[in-house]
């Protein structure tokens, strides 16, 4: 009960925080996303890992985790894009490099996934939540796929490849041998110019000819 008691308490007082229109604790955000991976590291299965679990875990109170997030689905899904290798900065400077700087953060995300026991398990349980699934595909996914059409979208305007083409396919022509070594047959090899190779074969069927 004094631990209930506490809890109500610090949440009490993190509203009157919010009221007095101070920002959101950074290292309160922090510890929770963290409770999560402990959690995670410890062997906690997700169907074990409730709010009250990953609060306690935390330090925090259960509402202080539910003014950040609206329930486990969101919080995992910042949790895994947290502990994944960042989205890549593309560089602009040709539609070659870009899909070369795009596909080389699927690789590394690919080496990650394989030395990471913890990225490798929390992905597998994943595909057993659709709802959690659908999450992750929506906030994670998705926007990737969006950021390689914007670049072969540009790649059109500046004559880079030929306009008659389906984009989605040819997202799906680059992207495609990528995923297959790092999702499909996780057991192939990465080597480090791999981008370049998918990057270079493609290319070579989807410019302007002449």
């Amino acid at each position: 009960m004094r631990g209930d008691a506490g809890r109500k308490a610090g949440d009490a007082g993190d509203a009157e925080t919010a009221r007095r229109g101070r920002p959101r604790s950074e290292a309160v955000e922090r510890s929770i996303l963290e409770a999560v991976v402990k959690l995670f590291e410890e062997g906690v299965p997700l169907a074990e890992l409730s709010i009250e679990r990953i609060a306690r875990t935390a330090g925090v109170g259960k509402a202080t985790i539910y003014r950040r997030w609206k329930g486990k689905e969101e919080l995992f899904v910042d949790v895994l894009a947290d502990i994944e290798p960042p989205d890549p900065k593309l560089p602009g400077t040709s539609l070659r490099d870009d899909m070369i700087a795009f596909l080389e953060a699927l690789r590394q995300r690919g080496l990650a996934k394989r030395s990471s026991l913890l990225l490798h398990n929390v992905h597998a349980q994943m595909l057993s939540y659709p709802k959690l699934w659908k999450a992750y595909h929506t906030t994670v996914i998705e926007p990737r796929r969006r950021m390689m059409l914007d670049v072969l979208r540009r790649a059109v305007d500046a004559g880079e490849i030929r306009a008659d083409l389906d984009l989605e396919l040819v997202n799906d022509l680059v992207v495609g041998p990528m995923l297959m070594r790092t999702v499909v047959r996780p057991d192939t090899p990465l080597p480090d110019d791999l981008a370049e190779q998918i990057v270079d074969a493609a290319l070579r069927g989807v410019r302007p000819p002449g």
